[in-house]
């Protein structure tokens, strides 16, 4: 089983994983019936993705996964037996389906995470301490939708698990959307988040239209508690800002055929890079002990790449393109995609 020799730095939680199924078309008819090329099944979620890819890098990081007990064959099915550490529930797995194009948009649809029962989740929440205990690591993941608790509709409490993390020295790295990441943002709780655009916009109110606007919204979540923020901003690139520092990092242009999941290889990326890479005596650790430039250079590295991919989950990390990495962003700058608060 994953998990149980000491030494893995990243464990991931992904609180609602889902059955990934892409279907590769020719020539999509909206409204009409299409052949697919080729159909292809992956379990995947946030965290389960960045397991996937830091296992790419040589690093061991155990997924934690509440998976419901309809499809007990689905690790063996899908190849993640050797990563994953599944806590069985009653239900089904989520299904979410992306549909790729050939040299056209893709699309996906999602269905809602599977409700947890209270006593479920306390049961996620365990594992997952346990998993990070055993392995003495020193980061953990939580990524991904999040789900509700059946008998009261409200979204699953994180805090016992920040809590628990805190008293033992480990680093909480949240990915996750909605109304959660806008109420965990402000919690400060985390020490990592990774809004895109639309996201950080949402979290803090307001359009987001240049690079000053990117790098003070993040900023006013860190004055919240939050040690980096990471703004993935699609062609933009991604800007980490602290409460004193920022830096915007990309690469250049590379096709791009799955979008899917992209993210999730940012978010290895760093964190590949951060623990592979510890602060030398002396050396300037940006306030937090951790590499940040040389952790978003990395993220935008992996990210171009995973979407040179068909698969949702990193294939490879191969042939990285260069990383262009700017430790004095023009503010001024027009965002490609501007994020419109809705």
């Amino acid at each position: 089983m994953p998990g149980t020799n000491a030494g893995s730095p990243i464990v991931t939680l992904t609180p609602a994983p889902t059955l990934d199924r892409t279907y590769f078309v020719h020539n999509l008819h909206s409204g009409g019936v299409n052949r697919a090329d080729e159909v292809r099944e992956e379990l995947a979620g946030k965290g389960i993705n960045v397991s996937r890819g830091l296992h790419l890098a040589g690093i061991e990081a155990p997924g934690v996964v509440p998976i419901g007990n309809s499809d007990p064959g689905v690790l063996a099915r899908t190849g993640s037996a050797s990563i994953l550490i599944p806590l069985w529930v009653d239900g089904t797995l989520r299904v979410s389906t992306t549909i790729v194009e050939h040299n056209g948009p893709t699309t996906k649809v999602n269905e809602s995470p599977r409700p947890l029962s209270e006593q479920d989740w306390n049961a996620v929440m365990d594992l997952t301490e346990r998993t990070v205990r055993e392995n003495e690591a020193k980061w953990l993941v939580i990524a991904g939708a999040l789900p509700v608790i059946k008998s009261t509709g409200e979204f699953v409490n994180l805090e016992p698990l920040f809590e628990r993390m805190h008293a033992i020295g480990v680093r909480v790295a949240l990915d996750t959307s909605g109304e959660p990441l806008n109420y965990w943002a402000r919690r400060g709780l985390a020490s990592i988040i990774k809004p895109n655009a639309e996201e950080l916009a949402s979290a803090v109110g307001r359009t987001l239209t240049t690079v000053g606007d990117v790098i003070d919204a993040a900023r006013e979540l860190c004055e919240h508690g939050i040690e980096t923020v990471l703004a993935s901003l699609g062609a933009d690139g991604m800007i980490a800002v602290t409460r004193d520092r920022e830096w915007a990092a990309r690469t250049p242009p590379v096709k791009v055929i799955n979008t899917v999941g992209a993210g999730d290889a940012t978010m290895a990326g760093f964190l590949s890079a951060v623990v592979s890479n510890p602060i030398a005596e002396g050396a300037d650790d940006f306030g937090l002990g951790y590499n940040v430039p040389l952790g978003v250079s990395t993220a935008v590295q992996w990210g171009a790449v995973a979407v040179t991919q068909p698969t949702s989950g990193l294939a490879n990390i191969d042939n990285l393109p260069p990383a262009i990495l700017n430790e004095v962003p023009d503010r001024s700058a027009a965002l490609e995609e501007p994020a419109l608060l809705k």
